[in-house]
């Protein structure tokens, strides 16, 4: 009887053992906090990105003035204003990029950030950290870096790392909170005269596409999660997309998979290396 009373007691400790593992393998999955979020933003957006509209995209080495493209793409830091007057000048809707959500340790101004904002390193990216979003240090930043943009002319700004409350931050990241912070950043754009793209952060997709002018998506192909871009298409909205090689030979194979494809119809689609130098190959018809 003993025994039998034993392995039933087993057999229950291991079962509960299970459903705990199962559990405990779901808090990948992305939380859905935000069903219920009502904010709004303003619908007076920013800029003429409409969809199909052609782009170049460079953050490193000297930008590339002969691609005969509508948008560039172009490091905030990195490029002078004097740079973007030209492209402006060439006919060219200058868009910045900057990081929203994570600390870079090469940028100048990093030694201006709160300690306590500064989260984990990210996965791939040892000299970069998640932000706390919720710190009024990180919000201080987009501002400044926001500023910035203006003053050099920047006609929009690319906000990249929206995505934190998916990743391991080192911060108790919900839904809402990622989701405020996104608005935060798009109003404070607008209010600055600037056009701003939603990067990535796929899951909120349908809450946030009110609230930015336009999308910039990586690698949604190779994911199959270029559909969610919906909200944008429908909307008329530009979406950016991008897909990566490791090797730029492979770029002409990787873009015939890619260009034509249904579920990009409606997208801006480029082949990009890794370190987003001036090579590219573009799926334009």
């Amino acid at each position: 009887m003993h025994r039998i009373l034993i392995l039933i007691l087993f057999f229950l400790v291991m079962t509960l053992g299970v459903s705990c593992g199962n559990d405990e393998s779901d808090d990948d999955d992305p939380p859905a906090d935000w069903s219920a979020w009502e904010e709004t933003c303003d619908e007076a957006l920013v800029g003429d990105l409409a969809a199909g509209t052609t782009w170049h995209w460079q953050l490193t080495g000297d930008i590339d003035h002969s691609v005969d493209v509508h948008m560039y793409d172009v490091d905030l830091f990195n490029t002078a204003a004097d740079e973007i007057a030209l492209l402006q000048a060439e006919g060219r809707v200058v868009i910045c990029y900057f990081s929203a959500g994570t600390w870079e340790d090469w940028r100048p101004d990093a030694n201006q950030f709160d300690t306590a904002a500064i989260g984990k390193t990210m996965e791939e990216w040892d000299d970069e950290k998640w932000l706390d979003v919720r710190h009024e240090s990180t919000r201080t930043m987009v501002e400044a870096r926001l500023d910035m943009a203006v003053a050099k002319g920047c006609d929009g700004v690319e906000p990249d790392n929206m995505d934190g409350y998916v990743n391991s931050t080192g911060f108790d990241l919900s839904g809402i909170d990622q989701l405020n912070f996104n608005r935060f950043v798009a109003l404070a754009a607008h209010a600055r005269g600037l056009s701003v793209g939603l990067k990535n952060d796929v899951d909120q997709l349908d809450a946030l596409a009110g609230c930015f002018d336009w999308a910039l998506n990586e690698e949604c192909f190779a994911y199959d999660e270029c559909d969610l871009y919906a909200p944008f298409v429908s909307a008329g909205k530009a979406v950016f997309h991008v897909e990566y090689v490791d090797d730029i030979e492979d770029g002409p194979s990787l873009a015939d998979d890619v260009c034509g494809a249904p579920s990009i119809e409606g997208f801006s689609t480029l082949v990009k290396d890794w370190d987003l130098t001036e090579w590219y190959w573009d799926c334009l018809p």
